[in-house]
């Protein structure tokens, strides 16, 4: 969960060179602290609104309009009554904080497997991430979790569930040799 202030600012004040006179705009915000979470209730949420996936194909977060990008902070935002006020009020800081919160890993595994082989771009939605969580026996509890620590709980089941990996000839020699040698030195064999 990420904790964020959004400072207070006044009316936005524009020069009308017409005019020759400074003209005030907007409302003032007076600040607030909000709570913000990251998960998969969140991307439901903004998906279920407009209606296309908030992950791309290669795992990052695709282009988004200013709109959607203020709309996915609201669906993120646990904080009730929240007006719309401060949302137009976050500074750049308060944005890189968010978006920096939404790439943490949010967990100590790190997953180094050479995948040989086709690399699935399938289209990932929140439902799709719904399904995993069904076959893969993860309860629905996780949905509150942050989104890049249940895909790694995901990505971890998928590991631990697939068949070993069949080892090539070579390294079944390898290996046959090792443990052959090690039979030899426990048992004071020549063969």
């Amino acid at each position: 969960m990420l904790t964020l202030t959004i400072p207070p600012r006044g009316k936005d004040t524009f020069f009308d060179d017409a005019k020759q006179e400074f003209i005030e705009v907007g409302e003032d915000f007076s600040g607030m602290t909000i709570q913000l979470e990251h998960s998969l209730i969140s991307i439901s949420k903004w998906e279920s609104k407009w209606h296309k996936p908030f992950l791309t194909k290669d795992g990052k977060n695709e282009t988004r309009t200013e709109e959607e990008s203020i709309d996915y902070i609201k669906c993120m935002t646990l904080t009730k009554n929240v007006p719309d006020i401060a949302y137009k009020s976050l500074t750049q800081q308060n944005l890189k904080e968010i978006f920096d919160y939404i790439n943490d890993p949010m967990t100590a595994t790190t997953i180094t497997i050479n995948q040989k082989g086709p690399i699935n771009k399938e289209i990932i939605t929140s439902e799709l991430i719904y399904y995993w969580m069904v076959a893969n026996q993860i309860p629905f509890e996780c949905e509150k979790w942050p989104l890049n620590r249940l895909m790694t709980l995901i990505e971890i089941c998928g590991i631990k569930n697939s068949p070993p990996k069949k080892m090539s000839q070579r390294e079944l020699m390898a290996r046959n040799t090792k443990l052959n040698a090690a039979r030899r030195a426990k048992c004071h064999s020549k063969g």
